[in-house]
């Protein structure tokens, strides 16, 4: 059970990436067409992914285990910012859902999807990670705890090959 709720560290960013390119079509749907029962799935995910890594997440799943190996040898990066990440999409997918569903102030969910597009797009297309940078800034202030595997990821590259092997 403790493995199931873990966040893996690191991170294949080639995976995050894929994840980030469907969340930025998702939303860019739910824009187009007003469906925002889509909501529901994209919350889902994000509260999958910032419980248990990819575990619960069908989107993380193949993103990791089928999609990103295709795209080449992985790329590893820190967990703890990529979880940070997926905690403010998990703030903003719960706050749009909710907004959209519940209240019905398409308005002020559709500016909340604009700026997932936003966040989502720049991640998928140019791995540019704004809840990343977000917490280097507020590791920065000491708002966050510091991420020792951010400054040397060969400790957290080394626990991941013993378990692949």
């Amino acid at each position: 059970m403790r493995d199931l709720f873990s966040f893996p560290n690191p991170v294949n960013e080639k995976a995050s990436r894929v994840v980030a390119g469907v969340v930025a079509a998702t939303v860019l749907v739910i824009l187009a067409t007003g469906w925002y029962w889509l909501l529901i799935p994209l919350t889902y995910g994000f509260w999958a992914r910032l419980l248990t890594g990819p575990s619960l997440s069908p989107l993380g799943r193949v993103a990791q285990r089928v999609i990103a190996p295709r795209l080449g040898p992985a790329k590893p990066v820190p967990g703890p910012p990529k979880r940070f990440a997926q905690g403010m999409g998990t703030v903003m997918s719960t706050a749009a859902l909710i907004l959209a569903l519940l209240v019905r102030a398409h308005t002020a969910t559709d500016v909340i999807l604009v700026a997932f597009v936003c966040a989502a797009g720049l991640e998928s297309v140019f791995a540019l990670c704004l809840g990343c940078k977000a917490y280097k800034q507020l590791e920065r202030v000491g708002a966050v705890a510091p991420c020792a595997d951010c400054a040397d990821i060969s400790a957290p590259l080394a626990v991941a090959e013993r378990r692949a092997a």
